[in-house]
């Protein structure tokens, strides 16, 4: 992996970053705050992002790519399109990573250290938070459709199965 100082001070990245699906919504000055505690990390294709079982406070938006991302060595799912965030989960619960998260080729993410959170001020904190928390659930609410989804079909699947072999 190689990876940028803190992105402290680098106003020419915060309109790139901005048109990001995950950023959109927030406003600058937090965009500028969470941008002091990000990094532009860059994975080499094979390269483990972050491994299935480990603790850290960084969420990645993909800025390109291709990612994979493993449950107990199966692939669940993969992610390719700018914007697409991972890592979100052991944010919010601070549980350990669910899943290894693997670049299929070179990528590049926008990692932010989400312990910038404990950093902002008493009177900016509640609506960060607010707007940051509800970009997650966004995410996650996304996912569970998904999911749901891939779910049904699969217990469809294995109905169809048993009949076919009862």
């Amino acid at each position: 992996m190689r990876e940028t100082a803190y992105l402290t001070g680098n106003e020419q990245i915060l309109d790139k970053l901005q048109k990001l699906p995950f950023l959109q919504s927030l406003d600058k000055r937090y965009l500028v705050e969470m941008l002091k505690m990000s990094k532009i990390r860059i994975y080499g294709a094979g390269e483990v992002i972050t491994p299935e079982g480990s603790y850290d406070c960084w969420i990645y938006i993909m800025i390109d790519g291709e990612v994979v991302i493993k449950k107990k060595g199966s692939e669940v799912a993969r992610l390719r399109r700018v914007g697409d965030t991972f890592g979100e989960m052991g944010i919010i619960d601070g549980e350990a990573r669910s899943a290894s998260v693997e670049a299929l080729i070179d990528t590049s993410c926008l990692a932010v250290d989400a312990s910038f959170l404990d950093r902002l001020s008493p009177t900016e904190s509640p609506l960060f938070y607010s707007v940051f928390y509800r970009l997650l659930s966004e995410i996650l609410a996304h996912r569970l459709r998904n999911t749901s989804e891939e779910l049904a079909k699969v217990k469809n699947e294995l109905s169809t199965l048993k009949q076919q072999n009862a």
